[in-house]
């Protein structure tokens, strides 16, 4: 009978260890899950944040300025627009040498 109650109390001591870890690392898996909510979160607003941004750098006025500032663009006017056409002559050389496909159809661009 005392073998019976010692194999049973190491059951019971092992039974209680094994469960101890499960409790623990059930513990640890579930602040794992919450800190990676957290950084989900947390990545969540800075790419909310960044779209934001986004929309801001793009706007028309902005950009309008920059390419008047960086790029050095302005707006046209017909004093500096030239109108290109082409002869039918011109659209035959082209044709010939495998450039001008456009000018096919319609002989002229402007």
């Amino acid at each position: 009978m005392t073998r019976l109650n010692v194999v049973l109390l190491l059951a019971v001591l092992a039974s209680a260890l094994y469960l101890v870890n499960v409790q623990y690392e059930s513990r640890r898996l579930y602040t794992e899950i919450d800190r990676a909510k957290l950084d989900a979160r947390r990545i969540e607003t800075e790419r909310e944040q960044l779209q934001v941004d986004k929309r801001a750098q793009a706007t028309p006025l902005r950009v309008d300025k920059l390419a008047r500032e960086q790029l050095h663009m302005r707006v046209t006017t017909p004093a500096i627009t030239h109108y290109v056409t082409y002869t039918a002559a011109q659209s035959a050389g082209a044709e010939n040498a495998g450039v001008g496909r456009g000018a096919q159809a319609g002989g002229r661009v402007q």
